[in-house]
């Protein structure tokens, strides 16, 4: 898999959500077998680029090249503009977003409100692409089917962005209107691969190592990008790059294993955000990993009234290496049957 002059380890990619994708859990991901992966949307416009948030994002300390920058407009020349300053903060690789069905997102013309104009989606693209070159870097576009079911233009899109010289495309199978309702277009997928000469990356609805072969199969895309299946689950990224390599299942991690993920993973969450910030926006993680455990909801109760970092991990490391005396695996069913459970995504 080659993203421009880039060739990824492998064809597994950790798409851009955002207040999710973080530096930290991009990290976490691409040391837990993805090849790639994309920011968090970064606010084209140059009046945001000072604010905290945006600081944040703009910060790649430690992550591994490629690094790539989702950015996200309406307007022509401030992408461009985007774009060519992200460069200077690390980016190798700018990504555009074309497919955010947020509705404030929306409301400004941008993200997926941009399929309705495919004039000012060609403007845009040429623009960025016309921008990057120079500096030998690649434009990549994420996008969905269409702005709604009787709007879909996935096919058009593709196409402009081909001749604008985009080097790989993203295609979230759903429409705007779907948001991340109902079955993901793979036909679509499979009609968008049959006029591209660039890379097509399928996204939507892969939440297992079965079901990323599949999407392969029926597609044609030459790679997958997981989003949501990832949410306390980055060791998915390992399992389905080992599942199409060898066609084998790995198992789950252990308990001393995902105690360990978790407390590095907010660790290094807390270094990012700092204290307040840090204990805050750890709880959805936290929430995300524990879950599907057994007690794992009355855990989340208790965790989300804790205001220290400190506390906030010791809990969460005490609590696990209680559960491992319940249950051999975390993710499994297992001989107890009050602590018949399974992983939310498995289920």
């Amino acid at each position: 898999m080659k993203i421009g002059p880039w060739s990824l380890s492998n064809n597994v990619i950790v798409a851009p959500m955002a207040g999710v994708t973080d530096r930290p859990f991009r990290q976490l991901c691409k040391r837990l077998g993805a090849g790639h992966a994309v920011s968090e949307m970064a606010a084209s416009n140059p009046q945001l680029w000072q604010s905290v948030k945006s600081s944040r994002r703009l910060n790649h300390e430690g992550e591994s090249d490629p690094v790539a920058v989702q950015i996200a407009g309406a307007d022509p020349a401030m992408m461009a503009q985007a774009a060519v300053f992200n460069i200077g903060k690390g980016a190798r690789i700018i990504d555009i977003n074309m497919g955010c069905p947020v509705k404030k997102v929306c409301n400004v013309a941008s993200g997926s409100a941009l399929l309705r104009d495919e004039e000012l989606v060609a403007r845009i693209l040429d623009a960025v692409v016309t921008a990057c070159t120079p500096l030998g870097v690649p434009v990549t576009l994420k996008t969905r089917t269409g702005w709604s079911r009787s709007q879909r233009n996935a096919v058009r899109i593709a196409r402009i962005a081909r001749d604008c010289g985009v080097a790989a495309l993203t295609l979230h199978g759903r429409t705007r209107e779907d948001h991340y309702e109902g079955q993901a277009e793979y036909d679509t997928m499979r009609e968008v691969r049959s006029i591209l000469d660039i890379p097509l990356i399928a996204n939507g609805d892969i939440d297992s190592p079965q079901k990323a072969r599949d999407v392969l199969a029926m597609t044609g895309a030459d790679a997958i990008m997981i989003g949501r299946a990832a949410q306390g689950r980055p060791w998915i990224f390992r399992e389905v790059d080992h599942y199409l390599r060898t066609g084998e299942l790995l198992p789950g991690p252990s308990w001393s294993e995902l105690r360990a993920l978790l407390l590095e993973h907010l660790d290094d969450h807390y270094g990012f955000y700092g204290e307040l910030a840090g204990v805050r926006t750890a709880r959805k993680h936290i929430g995300w990993y524990v879950a599907g455990l057994p007690g794992g909801r009355d855990f989340i109760d208790l965790i989300n009234r804790v205001e220290t970092t400190g506390q906030q991990s010791r809990m969460v490391g005490d609590w696990l290496a209680a559960r491992a005396g319940e249950c051999a695996d975390p993710f499994t069913t297992c001989d107890n049957p009050e602590h018949h459970h399974r992983s939310r995504l498995a289920a």
